[in-house]
């Protein structure tokens, strides 16, 4: 039987970025998207080799990452996390979102 996959914010400046978005916003019915995704499958992102996660996520113990197109036309991504705090479920740590590929390149170093 799977685990439970629990969606998280990494902060209060995430989550009310993600709240503040209009149900009709096409950036939030993609993130919509990947949420339910994760719920079903945490590993379908693709993994960030872990000398690439920048020191802005390992200052919050982020120790593996992965990302998500949300708009390939666009250049949208979502980065995110996966950590357990117990054995019976699965966290996925939504980390941010870029609606700007330069912004993504900059926050990798690319």
């Amino acid at each position: 039987m799977a685990k439970p996959v629990r969606i998280k914010f990494l902060n209060d400046k995430i989550e009310k970025e993600y709240f503040e978005l209009s149900d009709e916003d096409s950036l939030k019915k993609r993130i919509d998207f990947v949420i339910a995704r994760l719920k079903e499958n945490p590993s379908f992102g693709q993994p960030i080799a872990k000398r690439l996660i920048p020191k802005e996520y390992k200052r919050e113990d982020v120790t593996n990452a992965f990302w998500v197109e949300l708009s390939r036309r666009k250049g949208w991504r979502l980065i995110y996390s996966l950590t357990s705090e117990d054995e019976t479920e699965i966290m996925a740590i939504i980390l941010e979102w870029f609606t700007r590929h330069k912004d993504y390149e900059r926050r990798f170093g690319y």
